[in-house]
């Protein structure tokens, strides 16, 4: 099945070798240069994975990923950013992107990221299909609840504001309480890829949800650490 990329680079050359790669891929993709034509193509159309750059003309990567997810575009994106640039690729992350890729960066390891979104999204999409029924499209523990199809969680009653990626991880987490997941493990079938190094990518994002959704972040008790391994849901249920 051909898959549609939406490539929004301002630096030609860059954005024609990923055009030739995602052609070796079977996809078809499209070329903008400025983030607002990039806005506007994301909305109007339908995309299997948007690649964006951070720094653009007229409206920066970071804008229009904010953006995308605030009209709760769920479209994949994945972010190019600067080598030196940790903030750009951590606010990123924490807007709603799924992965991102550092320049200067081999074509190789843009292929294995752009399969694995694609094993995600496809993961995602089965999931739900298997969620569909109502006995599984809740749950509940301790005070935490979680509606998968209505995309919604909440703490005591309160909604809790998640982007796609913690609310993908919640409900991973969830739907197995008490098993444990190495960092290596939650990267690959939250994430969608294995790739030494990115393991940092897991915590940041735990570390996040629990501000959101702990009494007590440091003393957590829904997502637990378990030392030498990685974490664990916990078995209670309300």
């Amino acid at each position: 099945m051909t898959r549609r990329v939406l490539i929004v680079e301002d630096d030609p050359d860059i954005a024609r070798l990923v055009g030739l790669q995602l052609a070796e891929l079977d996809c078809e993709s499209r070329i903008v240069g400025d983030g607002v034509t990039a806005l506007a193509e994301a909305e109007a159309g339908r995309w299997d994975l948007v690649i964006l750059d951070v720094m653009l003309p007229r409206l920066d990567g970071l804008q229009v990923c904010r953006r995308l997810r605030a009209a709760e575009s769920h479209t994949p994106i994945l972010m190019l950013t600067a080598k030196s640039s940790e903030l750009d690729r951590v606010l990123g992350l924490e807007l709603g992107a799924d992965d991102y890729l550092t320049k200067p960066f081999s074509m190789l390891e843009l292929a294995a990221r752009v399969k694995g979104v694609f094993r995600r999204a496809e993961q995602l999409a089965a999931a739900k299909v298997a969620a569909a029924a109502p006995a599984s499209s809740r749950i509940e523990i301790d005070g935490l609840s979680i509606d998968v199809d209505r995309h919604e969680a909440r703490v005591a009653g309160k909604p809790v504001e998640l982007t796609a990626k913690e609310f993908e991880l919640l409900v991973y987490f969830a739907r197995s309480p008490g098993r444990v997941f190495t960092r290596a493990q939650l990267l690959d079938q939250v994430w969608g890829y294995s790739h030494s190094g990115y393991e940092h990518t897991v915590n940041s994002h735990i570390n996040r949800l629990r501000n959101k959704i702990e009494r007590d972040p440091a003393n957590p008790d829904f997502i637990q650490t378990v030392w030498g391994v990685g974490y664990k849901f916990a078995e209670r249920r309300a």
